[in-house]
Protein backbone atom coordinates (compact mmCIF):
# COMPACT_ATOMS: atom_id res chain seq x y z
CA UNK A 1 0.00 0.00 0.00
CA UNK A 2 1.47 3.39 -1.04
CA UNK A 3 0.88 6.79 0.77
CA UNK A 4 -0.38 10.50 -1.33
CA UNK A 5 2.06 13.42 -0.62
CA UNK A 6 0.01 16.19 0.44
CA UNK A 7 1.97 18.57 2.13
CA UNK A 8 6.09 18.87 0.95
CA UNK A 9 8.03 15.95 -0.79
CA UNK A 10 10.23 18.27 -2.81
CA UNK A 11 13.02 18.13 -0.34
CA UNK A 12 14.05 19.86 3.10
CA UNK A 13 13.91 23.37 3.13
CA UNK A 14 12.48 26.53 3.86
CA UNK A 15 10.40 27.18 0.50
CA UNK A 16 6.56 27.33 0.79
CA UNK A 17 6.68 23.89 -1.24
CA UNK A 18 8.91 22.33 1.36
CA UNK A 19 8.75 21.47 5.17
CA UNK A 20 11.98 20.66 7.63
CA UNK A 21 11.29 18.23 9.85
CA UNK A 22 7.21 18.99 11.09
CA UNK A 23 6.14 17.44 13.75
CA UNK A 24 2.42 17.54 13.47
CA UNK A 25 -0.63 18.11 11.09
CA UNK A 26 -4.22 18.75 12.00
CA UNK A 27 -7.03 19.37 9.60
CA UNK A 28 -8.84 22.02 9.68
CA UNK A 29 -12.26 21.71 8.93
CA UNK A 30 -13.96 24.99 8.56
CA UNK A 31 -11.54 25.52 5.47
CA UNK A 32 -10.69 22.09 5.01
CA UNK A 33 -6.83 23.45 5.34
CA UNK A 34 -4.18 21.46 6.75
CA UNK A 35 -1.93 22.87 9.49
CA UNK A 36 1.26 21.66 9.80
CA UNK A 37 3.83 22.60 12.81
CA UNK A 38 7.18 22.73 10.66
CA UNK A 39 9.18 22.90 13.62
CA UNK A 40 12.65 23.14 12.01
CA UNK A 41 11.37 26.41 9.91
CA UNK A 42 10.08 27.51 13.02
CA UNK A 43 6.41 28.21 11.64
CA UNK A 44 2.89 27.00 10.83
CA UNK A 45 2.09 26.60 7.56
CA UNK A 46 -1.27 26.07 5.83
CA UNK A 47 -2.18 24.40 3.53
CA UNK A 48 -5.28 22.89 0.91
CA UNK A 49 -6.07 19.44 1.41
CA UNK A 50 -6.48 18.94 -1.77
CA UNK A 51 -4.11 19.20 -4.78
CA UNK A 52 -2.25 21.88 -2.95
CA UNK A 53 1.03 22.45 -4.57
CA UNK A 54 2.61 25.27 -1.72
CA UNK A 55 1.62 26.37 1.45
CA UNK A 56 1.09 29.67 3.39
CA UNK A 57 3.08 30.59 6.68
CA UNK A 58 0.78 31.30 9.13
CA UNK A 59 2.91 32.15 12.54
CA UNK A 60 6.40 33.00 11.88
CA UNK A 61 9.29 32.59 14.32
CA UNK A 62 7.36 29.96 16.63
CA UNK A 63 9.25 26.82 17.53
CA UNK A 64 5.99 24.89 17.42
CA UNK A 65 5.92 21.28 18.40
CA UNK A 66 2.39 20.20 18.74
CA UNK A 67 -1.43 21.73 17.17
CA UNK A 68 -4.31 21.25 18.24
CA UNK A 69 -7.90 23.14 17.26
CA UNK A 70 -11.09 23.22 19.33
CA UNK A 71 -14.71 23.79 17.83
CA UNK A 72 -14.40 27.49 18.08
CA UNK A 73 -11.75 27.97 15.63
CA UNK A 74 -8.99 28.72 18.10
CA UNK A 75 -5.76 27.12 17.28
CA UNK A 76 -3.41 26.20 19.99
CA UNK A 77 0.69 25.71 19.69
CA UNK A 78 2.95 23.95 22.10
CA UNK A 79 6.02 26.21 22.24
CA UNK A 80 8.32 23.75 23.62
CA UNK A 81 11.60 25.90 24.15
CA UNK A 82 9.40 28.44 25.77
CA UNK A 83 7.45 25.81 27.71
CA UNK A 84 4.25 27.63 26.92
CA UNK A 85 1.10 27.06 24.61
CA UNK A 86 -0.51 29.50 22.64
CA UNK A 87 -4.34 29.69 22.15
CA UNK A 88 -5.03 31.99 18.84
CA UNK A 89 -7.03 32.78 15.93
CA UNK A 90 -5.60 32.56 12.40
CA UNK A 91 -4.50 35.83 11.15
CA UNK A 92 -3.28 36.94 14.96
CA UNK A 93 0.97 36.62 15.76
CA UNK A 94 1.00 36.49 19.45
CA UNK A 95 -2.11 35.11 21.22
CA UNK A 96 -2.72 34.39 24.59
CA UNK A 97 -0.52 31.84 26.88
CA UNK A 98 -2.95 29.37 28.26
CA UNK A 99 -0.62 27.04 29.70
CA UNK A 100 2.54 27.77 31.41
CA UNK A 101 4.58 30.38 30.66
CA UNK A 102 6.30 30.84 33.59
CA UNK A 103 9.99 29.50 33.03
CA UNK A 104 11.16 25.74 33.16
CA UNK A 105 9.95 23.55 35.95
CA UNK A 106 7.85 20.91 37.75
CA UNK A 107 5.17 23.33 39.92
CA UNK A 108 1.70 23.09 38.30
CA UNK A 109 1.73 26.29 36.86
CA UNK A 110 5.25 25.21 34.69
CA UNK A 111 5.57 23.08 31.95
CA UNK A 112 9.04 21.52 30.92
CA UNK A 113 8.99 21.10 26.88
CA UNK A 114 5.28 20.90 25.79
CA UNK A 115 4.95 18.27 23.50
CA UNK A 116 1.61 17.24 21.84
CA UNK A 117 -2.14 18.33 23.07
CA UNK A 118 -5.91 18.07 23.39
CA UNK A 119 -8.54 20.00 23.79
CA UNK A 120 -12.05 18.10 24.95
CA UNK A 121 -15.72 19.87 24.38
CA UNK A 122 -15.21 22.07 27.49
CA UNK A 123 -12.24 23.66 26.24
CA UNK A 124 -9.76 22.15 28.82
CA UNK A 125 -6.40 21.71 27.59
CA UNK A 126 -4.63 18.49 27.86
CA UNK A 127 -0.78 18.80 27.56
CA UNK A 128 1.90 16.40 26.95
CA UNK A 129 4.69 17.80 29.45
CA UNK A 130 7.41 16.04 28.31
CA UNK A 131 10.46 16.33 30.16
CA UNK A 132 8.09 16.41 33.28
CA UNK A 133 6.87 13.02 32.74
CA UNK A 134 3.17 13.81 33.12
CA UNK A 135 0.20 14.74 31.19
CA UNK A 136 -1.43 18.11 32.81
CA UNK A 137 -5.14 18.95 31.92
CA UNK A 138 -5.71 23.09 32.10
CA UNK A 139 -9.33 23.78 32.40
CA UNK A 140 -10.15 26.82 30.45
CA UNK A 141 -9.12 30.06 32.23
CA UNK A 142 -7.44 28.18 34.80
CA UNK A 143 -3.59 29.98 36.25
CA UNK A 144 -2.20 26.09 37.01
CA UNK A 145 -2.77 22.93 35.61
CA UNK A 146 -3.93 19.08 36.91
CA UNK A 147 -1.86 16.28 36.44
CA UNK A 148 -4.38 13.90 35.09
CA UNK A 149 -1.46 10.93 33.99
CA UNK A 150 2.26 10.39 35.39
CA UNK A 151 3.66 13.11 37.58
CA UNK A 152 6.17 10.40 39.45
CA UNK A 153 9.13 11.12 37.88
CA UNK A 154 10.28 9.01 34.78
CA UNK A 155 9.64 5.38 34.98
CA UNK A 156 8.33 2.10 33.80
CA UNK A 157 6.00 1.81 36.67
CA UNK A 158 1.88 1.95 35.81
CA UNK A 159 2.02 5.41 37.98
CA UNK A 160 4.77 6.78 35.87
CA UNK A 161 5.80 7.99 32.09
CA UNK A 162 8.47 8.60 30.71
CA UNK A 163 9.03 11.06 27.67
CA UNK A 164 5.25 11.37 26.84
CA UNK A 165 4.24 12.40 23.47
CA UNK A 166 0.67 11.78 21.80
CA UNK A 167 -2.26 12.71 24.16
CA UNK A 168 -5.66 12.15 23.47
CA UNK A 169 -8.88 11.90 25.59
CA UNK A 170 -12.22 10.21 25.31
CA UNK A 171 -15.54 11.10 25.89
CA UNK A 172 -15.64 10.07 29.79
CA UNK A 173 -11.91 11.38 30.54
CA UNK A 174 -9.94 8.58 29.44
CA UNK A 175 -6.71 9.49 28.81
CA UNK A 176 -4.59 7.78 26.39
CA UNK A 177 -0.84 8.44 26.08
CA UNK A 178 1.97 7.40 23.84
CA UNK A 179 4.42 6.77 26.57
CA UNK A 180 7.53 7.50 24.58
CA UNK A 181 10.47 6.48 26.69
CA UNK A 182 8.72 3.05 27.45
CA UNK A 183 7.59 2.19 24.86
CA UNK A 184 3.79 1.82 25.26
CA UNK A 185 0.61 3.38 24.77
CA UNK A 186 -0.82 3.68 28.37
CA UNK A 187 -4.63 4.06 29.55
CA UNK A 188 -5.55 6.74 31.99
CA UNK A 189 -9.19 6.37 33.86
CA UNK A 190 -10.76 9.87 35.18
CA UNK A 191 -9.08 10.71 38.81
CA UNK A 192 -6.82 7.63 39.23
CA UNK A 193 -3.48 7.50 39.94
CA UNK A 194 -2.04 5.24 38.00
CA UNK A 195 -3.00 3.49 34.59
CA UNK A 196 -3.00 0.33 32.38
CA UNK A 197 -0.88 -0.69 29.57
CA UNK A 198 -2.84 -0.89 26.57
CA UNK A 199 -0.46 -1.77 24.13
CA UNK A 200 3.33 -2.16 24.20
CA UNK A 201 3.14 -5.34 26.84
CA UNK A 202 6.01 -6.83 25.16
CA UNK A 203 8.76 -4.35 25.55
CA UNK A 204 10.88 -2.58 22.72
CA UNK A 205 10.65 -4.14 18.91
CA UNK A 206 9.19 -4.03 15.96
CA UNK A 207 6.85 -6.70 16.11
CA UNK A 208 2.93 -6.21 15.81
CA UNK A 209 2.59 -6.39 19.54
CA UNK A 210 5.91 -4.15 19.44
CA UNK A 211 6.44 -0.57 19.58
CA UNK A 212 9.68 1.96 19.43
CA UNK A 213 9.19 5.21 20.48
CA UNK A 214 5.68 5.67 19.68
CA UNK A 215 4.78 9.32 19.25
CA UNK A 216 1.37 10.66 17.90
CA UNK A 217 -2.23 9.41 18.64
CA UNK A 218 -5.49 9.68 16.71
CA UNK A 219 -8.45 7.88 17.26
CA UNK A 220 -11.35 7.31 13.66
CA UNK A 221 -14.93 7.87 13.51
CA UNK A 222 -15.20 4.14 14.89
CA UNK A 223 -13.17 4.40 17.83
CA UNK A 224 -9.98 2.91 16.17
CA UNK A 225 -6.49 3.75 17.55
CA UNK A 226 -3.37 4.98 15.65
CA UNK A 227 -0.27 5.55 16.61
CA UNK A 228 2.67 6.58 15.55
CA UNK A 229 5.39 4.67 15.69
CA UNK A 230 8.48 6.77 15.30
CA UNK A 231 12.04 4.67 15.55
CA UNK A 232 9.82 1.47 13.51
CA UNK A 233 8.98 4.00 10.82
CA UNK A 234 5.08 2.80 10.50
CA UNK A 235 2.15 3.75 11.41
CA UNK A 236 -0.47 1.10 13.40
CA UNK A 237 -3.94 0.74 13.57
CA UNK A 238 -5.20 -1.25 16.33
CA UNK A 239 -9.27 -2.03 16.92
CA UNK A 240 -11.23 -1.48 19.74
CA UNK A 241 -13.43 -4.38 21.00
CA UNK A 242 -14.72 -5.53 24.20
CA UNK A 243 -12.27 -3.68 26.23
CA UNK A 244 -9.11 -4.89 24.31
CA UNK A 245 -7.65 -3.44 21.60
CA UNK A 246 -6.05 -5.85 18.86
CA UNK A 247 -3.46 -5.70 16.34
CA UNK A 248 -5.79 -4.48 12.83
CA UNK A 249 -3.30 -3.77 10.58
CA UNK A 250 0.61 -2.04 9.99
CA UNK A 251 0.65 0.33 7.46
Amino acid sequence: TSGEVVVGGNGEGNALNQLNRPSDVILDRATDHLLVCDRQNNRVVRWPHHNGTRGEVVLFDIACFGLTMDDRGFLYVGVGEKNEVRRLKLGQSEGTVVAGGNARGDRFDQLNFPTYLFVDRDHSLYVSDSQNDRIVKWVEGAKAGKVVAGGNGPGNDVKQLSNPMGVLVDTVGTVYVADSGNNRIMRWPQERTEGSVLVGQSGEGHGSTQLNKPAGLSFDGEGHLYTVDWENGRVLKYIYSRRLIFNLAIK
